[in-house]
């Protein structure tokens, strides 16, 4: 079937120029997916016929989408030219928004980052958070060297589900003020970049899948543990949103507390391990989640008790996980992911008590970076499309 043929099956009219750009975003992919090539490697595995490839690759070089990046002598033969997209032809930008941090990064179209920076979230109010954003976006695009206008596109990962129709995020329940609508379109404004509002769960699932121990699985789930309870689901390297981008909230599963019912985010978070430490006999105004894994790592007998406990609930969300999802991996991360070694085996051994399904269950090979690479990776899908037109139009 020629491209004209596949033009018309998809009601678009057939043209040279359209042929052109279909020939040139065919052999972008290919590099991008496989590696550098030459010529003739590119006419081998495309096939389209060498002079095609030539051209198409003169365009892309012109437009500045791919350079040179060495030579190829095979044993009999003439020298040959790899090529591969540049990556310096645009840049993306990924936002993690958190309770205690904030984490922003540029990155190349190679996905490689170039300038990132971390800071405290010390912001008291919604409009503080929302210039924080920009302020520190901001100054890691004049850090990285990079033009403003060559960022392309960004993404914001944050507690809670973005409504597109309100334009607000909502049950952001540990950011105060954060649903208030009106907040990321000044975000967009101010930065002149076009935004995208995920979860942040979601997007660490694509963080583990692009960059960590998700990679090849069929499906898996994402565990987020910190200030709330989370979980993204990745299928078939797409992630699964459900209808009103609420799949995954299991914080609001109920859980049957000790005086009343709760939700499962009450039961299985940070301010919940520290509660039972509190519970158990520990002591310290300014207990935390961290502290008492370090201290059960020490052998306090409290904190031993909080972290089976916490292990144990673990375990709960897992069987509900794979219960409902049949998943073939399951990832524990966030802030409580930096002490899994801890809670793997309480999980695991209850959860040999609670099921017979029991996926695998590992921890994040990405820790408190997934949610910032999801971002990353999500803004780059974007971004790559965006500067490829830009660029092949131009030219």
């Amino acid at each position: 079937m020629t491209a004209a043929d596949v033009a018309e099956q998809q009601g678009q009219p057939w043209n040279r120029q359209r042929l052109r750009s279909t020939n040139e975003r065919l052999l972008l992919d290919r590099l991008r997916a496989a590696g550098a090539a030459s010529r003739a490697q590119l006419a081998r595995e495309t096939g389209l016929s060498k002079p095609t490839v030539s051209s198409a690759l003169a365009s892309l070089e012109a437009a500045g989408l791919v350079h040179e990046v060495g030579t190829h002598a095979p044993e009999r033969g003439r020298t040959a030219v790899l090529y591969a997209p540049d990556p310096a032809a645009g840049y993306a930008l990924g936002v993690d928004v958190g309770r205690g941090w904030l984490r922003v990064a540029v990155a190349d179209l190679d996905g490689a980052v170039v300038a990132r920076s971390d800071v405290r979230n010390r912001a008291r109010s919604s409009g503080a958070m929302a210039d924080l954003v920009v302020a520190t976006a901001r100054q890691v695009v004049a850090g990285s060297g990079v033009a403003p206008d060559e960022v392309v596109h960004a993404v914001v990962g944050t507690p809670g589900v973005y409504d597109e129709k309100q334009r607000r995020v909502r049950y952001a329940m540990h950011l105060p003020g954060w649903g208030r609508a009106g907040l990321f379109d000044r975000m967009r404004e101010e930065l002149g970049v076009p935004l995208e509002v995920h979860n942040d769960a979601n997007l660490a699932a694509l963080g583990e899948y692009t960059y960590g121990v998700g990679a090849g699985s069929r499906l898996f789930a994402y565990i987020l543990i910190g200030t709330g309870l989370g979980m993204g689901v990745v299928s078939e390297g797409r992630l699964f949103t459900g209808a009103h981008g609420l799949a995954g909230e299991i914080g609001f599963l109920p859980w049957p507390g000790q005086q009343k019912p709760e939700r499962l985010e009450d039961a299985v978070s940070g301010v919940a391990v520290v509660e039972a430490a509190r519970r158990f006999g520990m002591s310290g105004q300014q207990l935390t989640a961290k502290a008492v894994f370090d201290a059960a790592r020490q052998g306090n007998d409290a904190a031993v008790r909080a972290v089976r406990l916490e292990g144990e609930r673990i375990a709960h969300t897992v069987a509900a996980a794979a219960a409902v999802l049949d998943p073939d991996l399951v990832v524990l991360g966030g802030g409580v992911g930096h002490s899994v070694d801890l809670l793997l085996k309480p999980v695991r051994d209850r959860l040999r008590a609670l099921t017979p399904l029991r996926p695998k269950v590992v921890p994040s090979r990405l820790g408190e970076d997934a949610v910032l690479l999801g971002a990353v990776a999500t803004a780059l899908g974007t971004a790559r499309d965006v500067v490829f037109e830009r660029r092949s139009t131009a030219s």
